[in-house]
Formats: structure tokens, sequence, C-alpha cells
């Protein structure tokens, strides 16, 4: 009998920041400057329309972004909201920028944020079921949206929907934060916790602000308890851990994916890797 069982993350962290920026500019350079070597990570948002405005060239993301261990995911094609065009462009205005994005940087991507409008309104006979289904047919795996911060720092219950913690102009952003490093874990009743913070590096410019962000890193650098990772990372693994099979007793635990898992279980920590079957201790014995 299992009474508790939580993910965890690689090696057995309880909490994980990701950072999400959007639309490509210039200063995204400065910012991955930044962030890595505070050894943290970020995925950066693409309309791939920026390409015709030469604002950063495709050797600049490769070296500044991909190179370095960051997320390239789609932003839309020109940068409009899904939630006011009509279903057949929203699905042209994802898939031109996922093809174009793919062809650019030879990778698979499979991660997306709102452009525009997000998901604040509909029009033009589009719903939020409409998008989700045609952006799980273009294979996109996740979408990031924005409105009601996620101050609690949980996991998204639907990818589609993935709400973040807050924007970095977020008046309480160093608050949260403290927060979150705050977060005490019992082994059985807490779940792990995620601190996920978006924006646009030129705001960091336009708001002559830079000294924020180093405020920021330094917070949330250096922690060894902490699994720094992009948002395609944090769904890949979280996905894998929903994929572990159970037994109908519970007494067995087996891995199907090719990830290395970490949970907790009934307060006992375990890690199973690829291919792997293990036995779990059940609660009464305990």
């Amino acid at each position: 009998m299992i009474k508790y069982q939580f993910i965890c993350f690689p090696g057995g962290k309880r909490k994980a920041v990701t950072l999400s920026y959007d639309d490509g500019d210039v200063e995204d350079l400065r910012f991955s400057d930044v962030i890595t070597n505070a050894g943290l990570k970020c995925t950066f948002n693409l309309n791939s329309n920026v390409f015709k405005k030469n604002v950063i060239t495709d050797r600049q993301i490769q070296e500044k972004f991909l190179d370095r261990g960051h997320e390239v995911a789609v932003h839309g094609f020109l940068h409009t909201g899904l939630s006011v065009q009509r279903p057949i462009e929203g699905i042209k205005e994802v898939l031109n920028c996922r093809l174009e994005l793919e062809q650019r940087f030879d990778r698979i991507i499979r991660g997306m944020a709102y452009p525009s409008f997000n998901l604040r309104f509909f029009e033009n006979g589009t719903n939020y079921e409409i998008i989700r289904n045609y952006l799980k047919d273009l294979g996109i795996a996740y979408s990031r949206t924005v409105g009601e911060d996620n101050c609690d720092f949980r996991l998204p219950e639907d990818w589609y929907r993935w709400m973040p913690s807050a924007h970095h102009s977020n008046p309480e952003i160093l608050e949260y934060i403290d927060k979150f490093l705050n977060v005490k874990f019992t082994a059985m009743k807490h779940p792990s916790r995620l601190f996920y913070m978006w924006g646009h590096a030129y705001e960091f410019e336009r708001n002559n602000n830079w000294e924020l962000l180093d405020q920021i890193c330094e917070k949330l650098s250096g922690h060894d308890d902490i699994w720094y990772a992009t948002n395609i990372e944090i769904y890949e693994y979280v996905n894998a851990y929903n994929s572990l099979v159970h037994s109908a007793d519970a007494s067995k635990v087996y891995n199907p994916t090719v990830h290395t898992i970490w949970f907790v279980c009934n307060g006992e920590p375990y890690t199973i890797k690829p291919g792997e079957t293990i036995y779990i201790k059940p609660w009464e014995s305990m």
C-alpha cells in the first residue's frame, strides 16, 4: 500500500528553477551571459519573423542559447495571439514558426509560449479546447501562458496552460524567491516545488534595472538542492515520472522510459533506472 508518493527531480532534489523569455531581441544576448554565469537555464521563445528583422543572428542564437544548454521554443510566426485567430490561422502561426526554427537550428522543437494575448479572451470562433487540440496535433508538448501568478510553485496540471510563478517585474519577485528558497519538506506530505520566472530581456534595458537580474541570479544560483532546467527538460522528466508503471498491489514499480527517475514513497527515497523494476516497502511495515 502507498500512502504518499511524490516526484523528486534529478539527483533526488525537491526544487527546480526554470526561466522563460520572449521575442528574441538583442538584449537576450546580455541576458544569456548573466544567467549562464549564474548557472541558470532558460527557454528562449522566438517568433520566427524576428529573423527577417536581423535583430539577432542564427549564429548568435546557436552560440549564446543552444550551445549553453538553453532551449529555443515556438512563439508564433508573426507573434499573433492564437486566442483571437481563426483556428486555421492559429495552426499556420504555430506550424510555420516550428518548421522554420527546426530548419534553422537542426533540432526537434516542441516547446512554446503563447504570443500576444495569451489565453485572456477568445474571438473568431476559437476557444481553449480547440487551441489545445491543434497544439497536440502539431507536436507541441507544452505552452506557457501568463496571468495569475503561480506563487505556490506547483507543477502544471495542464501543460498547455503552464502558469509561471511570476514576471521578473512583479514588485514581490524577491519575496517570492525567498519564499521558494525557504520551502521545507517532510518526505511524506510535501510535493516538490518549481520556481518559474518569465519576461522579456529588453525590459531590463528599457527600465534601466539590469541590477534586478543580478539580484535575482544571486538569490537563485548555487543551491545544491535545486535542479536548474529548461522548460522542455522539466516537461520530459515529469512525464517520464508519470509514465512509471505500478503493480496492482503497489509493491513493484517499472520504469519504461529512457530517464532515471527519483521519487519518495511512504517516506523513503527511491531511484529507478531506465528499464528497471524495483520493490517498494509497504506502508504497513514502516
